[in-house]
């Protein structure tokens, strides 16, 4: 949450450790690293890095032990290079409890912005759903809940701005996929006080451009954007082609960065939570938090050297 609890002693040595050996650097190396793209909440203006972590599929591995492991360095190297918000729903199976199992194995998962979703009809099944992953995740509450694909939305709306209004929660949101209840999602965006909205969008997927992006500015509502690969359709697509030579102006050094970059750099988008299970892709999509965002005329090219490869 953004209103941290007080430091532990770990924490507190952890911070004096890293300040004796910032005092002993050179001046300059102070200032080497690079700053994350972050954008604000408009509700509050809190901000998050611009790249954040789904789970949906990936983190889906249940109790083995190796699955485990792997989903562990995955999340560690997401921490490790300046990643925030990680989101996941009840509909993914067991990836919330290997989040949970994941987090309390970690250092530095104080920088955790956290995000799930209620998934059921009924008021009391949402209650009894969102305390079940607060217990998943091994959390005390969440950052952000989300009402998973619209489902029996005014319902838990209700349940959520109560639990906003008594500090249980910081942010509410709402969320749709794959392109779907487009026109629901546009009436909830223009008249109800969600924080966060959360839809698909995508260098091949581009039709909340015209309205969803658009009306989220206009509304104050930050945006999540799920699918920003495609599920790995974009991949397939490009195959072996090489990126264009001016990506390399923006700091893309693979396709992961080029798609994700184009997600950020639009104006109304707040996250991209790409999903992995590999640290090594892992490693490629945090690269697109850090470096030059394309401005207006190199996301239209960015577009068309896509289309024309595709």
């Amino acid at each position: 949450m953004s209103t941290h609890p007080a430091i532990s002693r770990r924490h507190w040595l952890k911070g004096a450790t890293a300040l004796s050996v910032l005092a002993a650097l050179e001046p300059q190396a102070l200032f080497a690293a690079p700053d994350p793209v972050m954008k604000s909440v408009p509700a509050d203006r809190y901000c998050i890095p611009a790249v954040g972590m789904g789970t949906w599929i990936t983190f889906d591995v249940g109790r083995g032990t190796a699955g485990r492991a792997q989903r562990l360095a995955v999340l560690k190297r997401f921490f490790d290079r300046g990643g925030h918000l990680v989101d996941s729903s009840p509909m993914y199976g067991s990836a919330q409890e290997v989040l949970g199992y994941c987090l309390d194995r970690l250092d530095n998962d104080q920088n955790l912005y956290s995000a799930t979703k209620v998934w059921t009809p009924g008021r009391q099944l949402g209650i009894h759903q969102m305390n079940a992953s607060a217990e998943l995740w091994g959390l005390p509450q969440f950052d952000l809940m989300q009402i998973h694909n619209m489902v029996n939305w005014k319902v838990h709306l209700e349940t959520l701005l109560e639990w906003k209004s008594q500090r249980r929660l910081q942010h509410i949101g709402i969320t749709t996929s794959h392109g779907r209840r487009h026109a629901e999602m546009r009436r909830a965006i223009e008249n109800q006080p969600f924080d966060f909205v959360q839809f698909t969008y995508n260098i091949a997927d581009r039709e909340a451009e015209h309205e969803l992006l658009p009306l989220a500015q206009e509304h104050g509502k930050a945006v999540i954007i799920n699918r920003p690969f495609q599920t790995g359709g974009l991949f397939r697509r490009v195959g072996t082609q090489p990126l264009p030579p001016w990506a390399a102006e923006i700091g893309c050094e693979n396709w992961a960065q080029y798609f994700l970059k184009f997600v950020i750099s639009h104006p109304a988008v707040t996250c991209a939570i790409p999903a992995t299970s590999r640290v090594d892709h892992m490693e490629e999509n945090m690269g697109a938090l850090y470096g030059p965002l394309p401005d207006t005329a190199m996301r239209t090219e960015m577009i068309r050297y896509f289309e024309r490869i595709t």
